[in-house]
């Protein structure tokens, strides 16, 4: 066997290893991440006794049989919506990670094209400030934010008025990421098909609407996913903005754990019914979460 051949059939046989233990360390990434969640939705379906029937020391194949080894029932499902009315909570979750996203993006939108494409003196000291106050944390604007929306009259025991603070909060967060992630891949566009579009008769906003939109729309559904993710797991905001009239899901699962009982199944449906839209939207826009995520990323 000649020399090439040696060191062809070395490469080859490295990168089976890597290949292989880049699968392994997929295989357990994935069972880090997914078992948890596996848990919680068995959990979410079981009687108490049988969540917390624990196995015999050492007995492996018997723990992991009781995971599948129970007589599914509603039972934590009904009471959260019978008797803790989380329906309710769950339309003010919806109401209010889904207009401060929509809110964000449209806003972001508009000003990432304008510092992409516009000549502001300053622009880039501009996009390093809108992207800070988004680093910024949390309670260091909580107290400004109550302090605020007090004066105005938001946080009175009123729904229509806690949603809106809800929703100006949501917006004060999500929009200067959608800013900072929209300028990137607006830049990316080519200048020369706005140009085109001029030179047939439209207008810069013509232009905007019917060229740039829709080359934008994986960047845009990738911004509003994810501002939707930052405000549908919010809980700070939610638990001081939102009040009683406006609790949203988050806060509401919180309470189910209480210095005096712990209501581990309704704790799990809860946790379950969270995740459930979130992942359902990631998979059902994944590919536009891969092209807006990686668009922009290389420059020629």
């Amino acid at each position: 066997m000649s020399r090439a051949e040696l060191v062809s059939k070395s490469a080859k046989r490295e990168r089976t290893i890597l290949q292989t233990l880049a699968y392994i360390g997929l295989g357990i990434f994935f069972l880090w991440t997914t078992l948890p969640l596996l848990v919680m939705v068995l959990s979410s379906m079981k009687q108490m006794r049988d969540a917390f029937e624990i196995p015999a020391v050492g007995d492996w194949s018997g723990a992991f049989m009781k995971m599948f080894d129970f007589t599914p029932t509603l039972v934590h499902y009904h009471d959260l919506f019978v008797e803790k009315g989380f329906s309710t909570y769950i339309v003010n979750s919806v109401v209010a990670a889904t207009t401060a996203s929509v809110i964000s993006v449209f806003l972001g939108a508009l000003a990432a094209y304008g510092l992409s494409r516009g000549r502001i003196k300053g622009d880039k000291h501009l996009s390093f400030w809108i992207l800070s106050s988004r680093m910024a944390p949390v309670v260091a604007v909580m107290v400004p934010l109550y302090a605020i929306f007090a004066g105005m009259g938001l946080l009175e025991p009123d729904r229509t008025r806690n949603m809106v603070a809800l929703i100006l909060a949501y917006t004060t967060f999500d929009l200067p990421f959608a800013v900072w992630f929209l300028r990137t891949f607006f830049e990316d566009i080519p200048l020369g098909v706005e140009e085109a579009a001029k030179l047939d008769g439209c207008s810069n906003l013509q232009a905007f609407v019917k060229v740039v939109l829709p080359l934008a729309v994986p960047g845009i559904a990738a911004a509003l996913i994810l501002c939707l993710v930052f405000s549908w797991n919010d809980y700070m905001f939610a638990s001081i903005f939102g009040q009683q009239g406006a609790k949203t899901l988050p806060v509401a699962t919180a309470e189910l754990h209480s210095t005096v009982s712990i209501q581990w199944g309704r704790i799990m449906a809860s946790g379950t019914i969270l995740i459930t839209p979130m992942i359902f939207l990631g998979v059902l826009v994944k590919k536009y979460m891969v092209q807006g995520m990686t668009s922009g990323a290389v420059r020629d």
